[in-house]
């Protein structure tokens, strides 16, 4: 068997060799309670501890937000990696043979373009890197570079290159090196000439900014033009390595010190995040100029609990750090955003006041989200105008308002009334609470989460209500369709037996499809071993279901009555349902004046459920 590219023998030795809690020890603190390991969730925001280890099992599950799976499934999700990055990193980490890399007739024809892609873009780096630091061609760039307060060896650890001015460059060295032109151009490295005949470089006469993929490999570059020529940075168009939405520049490097202070600060561009890096400011990444996405945000979320925001000091700058937060914090991080003096970039800063100053003035007194929410709304309203100012105090209570906690909305109101000594504390806490009040009586039933009850945003509504207005009750061949797949996942025989029995005739789907994948791993294998059975199904939802239904262990009947009970009434539901059909087609006929077919129709509903109740 294999899975996908990567042989099933290799996915058994990477979970084989590593730990789960030694994998998810390095992003989670978890401390042991009974046979389990507990821990806040990496994936979701909570107050108590719902995210559980099972060390015998090697899976992890939160009870809060559902996430589950394997140490794969962990590494996939914690740091926004592909199956088979996941499984290529453990095995790096565990000093395994990575020998599927090599081309094969089963791998699919994306596979081998994409590792044809990364290979060129590696040399790509590694070619523009060398004519930066060694080259006639590269000199006025490197002087451009150093004149920007760039170092050598800030050169050096983001691979900073340049792309000479020559038209074909690039694609000389690519074609003598027998990479394949056409798949160049569709990876963006190069591109048709506009006559259809040859291809040129993408880049030329650029400094080069080498983009990286969570693992560190190069998927992309960005070219900045040291002159007048446009547009100012130029980057990779998207392929199949280089998606802009999920890609956050310097990530790679940042992320263990992102994961250490659980913090990141992010930035709009390159220059921005190296200058940073120099400072000291090491959990730097950038989004690449390309506007905040949901993506973004929580690759961001999972990584740091806190994110700076430090975009240039513009209009659009700040305009763009507004904009930013709603979406940073909806993924559950606390923002703060540094405020950067006269329309001034972190880099312009850095360079007129020095990395000490950049760091102690800037990114340590970064402001609360709210502070800097109600800053960049005031520059709208004009505050010497009795008519203006008015507007402005009834928009910053209706942005209070929106806080959730309630020693900040005191804190904001409080700092708003000294502001404005004209208008009374007393009179806008009044104004908050009909606001407040009104904003209650128009919210719908719930949360912003579906399970509620490990919620931060919960505020205290209690578990119960919180079962019975979001989890309604399960049908009974529901739950017994779950405690079967449970036995037949810790017993071979069983399932087995089910096969056998019951085959695919699971009335949920997804049940039908995860002991599907229990009958192939069975047939492959005598002992039943969570890990390597969740390892088969490469399908987040599924992995996450299967978990879950692991937890629940087989202690609940493992005897052939309890097993024939769970069949029986799985098999009953295709009756009860056709049943349920023929009275509503009876119903029908009976309306229309058809008592011949009304009458027809309840001698099939009695021989129904007469097989139902031998069933």
């Amino acid at each position: 068997m294999r899975y996908g590219r990567i042989p099933e023998e290799v996915i058994e030795a990477v979970l084989t060799r590593h730990d789960i809690v030694d994998v998810i020890g390095r992003h989670v603190h978890l401390s042991k309670q009974g046979h389990y390991m507990k821990g806040l969730c990496p994936f979701h925001s909570e107050k108590s501890p719902s995210f559980t280890v099972t060390p015998e099992k090697q899976i992890y599950r939160c009870f809060g937000c559902g996430a589950g799976g394997n140490l794969i499934r962990f590494l996939m999700e914690i740091e926004g990696l592909s199956f088979s990055e996941a499984v290529t990193k453990l095995a790096e980490d565990g000093d395994i043979p990575i020998t599927w890399e090599e081309t094969t007739e089963e791998q699919s024809e994306q596979q081998v373009e994409k590792a044809n892609l990364l290979k060129a873009y590696d040399f790509a780096a590694k070619l523009y890197h060398y004519i930066l630091g060694n080259t006639e061609q590269g000199k006025v760039a490197k002087g451009y570079l150093v004149s920007r307060g760039i170092s050598d060896k800030l050169i050096d650890t983001f691979q900073i290159g340049y792309a000479p001015a020559m038209w074909d460059t690039l694609v000389q060295q690519l074609e003598k090196r027998g990479f394949s032109l056409p798949l160049m151009e569709k990876g963006g490295l190069i591109s048709a000439k506009h006559e259809g005949n040859g291809y040129v470089d993408k880049f030329r006469e650029r400094i080069i900014f080498p983009i990286c993929d969570g693992t560190g490999k190069v998927i992309a570059f960005g070219g900045r033009s040291m002159g007048d020529a446009q547009p100012k940075y130029l980057n990779s168009p998207e392929s199949i390595l280089f998606n802009k939405s999920r890609t956050m520049y310097n990530l790679h490097q940042a992320r263990p010190h992102m994961r250490k202070l659980q913090q990141a600060v992010l930035f709009e561009g390159y220059v921005d995040v190296i200058k940073a890096w120099e400072a000291g400011v090491s959990n730097g990444v950038a989004t690449m100029g390309t506007a905040l996405t949901k993506e973004h945000s929580a690759l961001l979320n999972r990584n740091a609990e806190k994110v700076v925001v430090c975009y240039d000091g513009d209009n659009a700058g700040q305009t763009a750090a507004y904009k930013s937060i709603p979406m940073l914090e909806e993924s559950g991080c606390q923002v703060t955003v540094a405020m950067l003096p006269d329309g001034k970039d972190p880099d312009d800063y850095v360079s007129t006041y020095g990395f000490d100053r950049f760091v102690r003035e800037i990114i340590e007194p970064a402001v609360p989200s709210m502070k800097y929410k109600l800053l960049y709304v005031r520059k709208n309203f004009k505050l010497h105008e009795d008519g203006d100012r008015l507007r402005y105090l009834q928009t910053a209570v209706k942005m209070i308002s929106d806080l959730h906690s309630t020693m900040e909305r005191d804190y904001y109101l409080k700092q708003l009334a000294s502001e404005f000594p004209d208008s009374s504390y007393e009179t806008m806490k009044l104004d908050l609470h009909e606001i407040l009040l009104q904003s209650e009586k128009n919210r719908p039933e719930g949360d912003k989460k579906p399970i509620l009850w490990n919620n931060v945003m919960n505020n205290g509504r209690t578990a119960e209500r919180t079962r019975t207005k979001k989890t309604p009750l399960l049908p009974a061949y529901h739950n017994a369709e779950r405690l079967l797949l449970a036995i037949m996942m810790h017993d071979r025989e069983i399932c087995m037996q089910v096969e056998s029995q019951l085959g695919d005739e699971f009335n949920v789907e997804a049940h039908a499809v995860l002991a599907a994948y229990l009958y192939a791993y069975f047939a492959q294998n005598s002992e039943p071993d969570a890990s390597r059975y969740i390892a088969m199904l490469q399908d987040e939802q599924l992995e996450s279901l299967a978990s879950s239904i692991i937890m629940m262990g087989a202690g609940h009947g493992v005897n052939e009555q309890v097993i024939d009970d769970y069949i029986r009434q799985i098999r009953k539901v295709p009756m009860q349902e056709e049943i349920e059909r023929k009275k509503e087609e009876s119903v029908r006929a009976q309306r229309a004046g058809d008592h011949l077919k009304a009458a027809q129709i309840a001698i099939e509903i009695i021989a129904l459920e007469k097989r139902l109740k031998s069933t």
